[in-house]
């Protein structure tokens, strides 16, 4: 496995499912809900990806210390916790605007 290609795999998903549930938060603000629930669906997708790749990086470690954590590492698993967390609060804030409008 080339790890920092994985590790890049994991950044990119998770990006991808934080930027798309952005789009999702500023097409529900518009009423666009068709497009907000299209959003959230791809968000979801890409999430995921990264959370399939997490949980690979996670099996090759095995608990021992087999898979090395550097830098870029530990940018990744910051990202993936970030997104997940910004994806939980946009769901809630276009719950929101659903029943406000």
């Amino acid at each position: 496995m080339d790890l920092e290609s994985t590790v890049m795999e994991l950044i990119i998903n998770a990006g991808e499912s934080k930027s798309l549930a952005m789009q999702a938060l500023s097409n529900a603000k518009k009423g666009h809900w068709d497009e907000v629930d299209e959003l959230l669906k791809q968000s979801t997708e890409a999430a995921k990806r990264a959370h399939g790749v997490q949980t690979e990086l996670i099996g090759l470690d095995e608990g021992q210390g087999k898979v090395p954590v550097n830098l870029i590492m530990v940018h990744a698993q910051d990202h993936i916790m970030t997104s997940m967390l910004a994806r939980e609060l946009i769901e809630e804030l276009i719950d929101m605007h659903r029943k406000f409008s």
